[in-house]
């Protein structure tokens, strides 16, 4: 009992620190935004490599007369994210 309720302060601690962080700065999102395409472009190579592998096991045990495995599909280059340009505040009115 006492582990549940140590564990449910945890989770309410944890929830409320979480909640009370500052959005990111510019820099820091542009860093978050360009790992998350690089890891989404490993993804689509990594799905590549799979895809040659399994036609290649696919070639090795096929019987004569059966269809070619489907062709693989490369992914395009990486290319990373465009930032957004940043916003210039608006000069004051000269009176």
């Amino acid at each position: 009992m006492k582990k549940i309720i140590a564990f449910a302060f945890c989770v309410f601690a944890s929830a409320s620190a979480f909640a009370t962080l500052p959005p990111l700065s510019p820099e820091a999102q542009a860093a978050a935004d360009l790992a998350k395409a690089k890891t989404a472009y490993g993804d689509k190579v990594s799905a590549y490599q799979l895809c040659q592998a399994q036609n290649r096991v696919a070639d090795r045990f096929k019987v004569a007369g059966t269809a070619a495995p489907a062709a693989c599909v490369a992914p395009p280059p990486f290319v990373p994210p465009v930032a957004a340009a940043p916003v210039a505040p608006a000069a004051p009115a000269a009176k």
